[in-house]
């Protein structure tokens, strides 16, 4: 971990477990790291990348303020594998955002990953294939894809699970876009 700290505070980027699936990740705050990404993963330039925070105040960084509703919504959906789009206006993260002035947010349940962003700050966290194929299960996968194209690769065995869920939040409701792990979690807040 320590190594990939290193990598990933200086530019590079590298394959990892995440609370849901193997992704590629890079620093959300290297315009560098995210171009790469997009072209490692051969992603549509249109489509911006989930975020992986590591507290609320980590939106701090891209500018983000929440009203008293939204960050209420929040506390009872995160940390979880939901992915929370929000509107980020700022053509500062142009490179994250693609035009579309809004970026999607995860906050991770699992230990391993909080502390890893803790020390690296924010990071994109796409999945690991390249896009319309299959997400890796295993490292072995994410070098069928990658090879030494990524910096790193830690192994955590075979990951085979549904991708995180997304939502939008608007005006105080949510609404959801992908159902993936934590929609029962969604469901529940949305119906209260």
């Amino acid at each position: 971990m320590k190594n990939a700290v290193r990598i990933l505070k200086s530019g590079g980027v590298g394959v990892l477990p995440t609370d849901t699936i193997y992704g590629i990740v890079g620093s959300a705050l290297s315009k560098k790291s995210v171009i790469r990404i997009y072209k490692l993963r051969k992603r549509n330039p249109k489509k911006p990348l989930i975020i992986l925070i590591n507290t609320l105040k980590d939106l701090d960084y891209f500018g983000i303020k929440l009203d008293r509703k939204t960050k209420k919504i929040l506390h009872m959906l995160w940390p979880g594998p939901i992915s929370v789009i929000l509107d980020c206006p700022s053509r500062k993260f142009a490179y994250l955002h693609r035009g579309t002035k809004t970026l999607a947010f995860r906050l991770s349940k699992q230990k391993n990953l909080q502390n890893l962003i803790q020390q690296t700050g924010p990071l994109v966290a796409p999945s690991a294939n390249w896009e319309g194929h299959p997400p890796a299960k295993t490292t072995r996968e994410a070098k069928n894809y990658f090879g030494t194209n990524a910096d790193f690769y830690i192994d955590a065995g075979k990951l085979d699970s549904l991708p995180s869920t997304l939502v939008r939040i608007k005006k105080g409701k949510i609404e959801m876009l992908r159902e993936g792990l934590g929609m029962k979690k969604v469901l529940k807040v949305k119906n209260l």
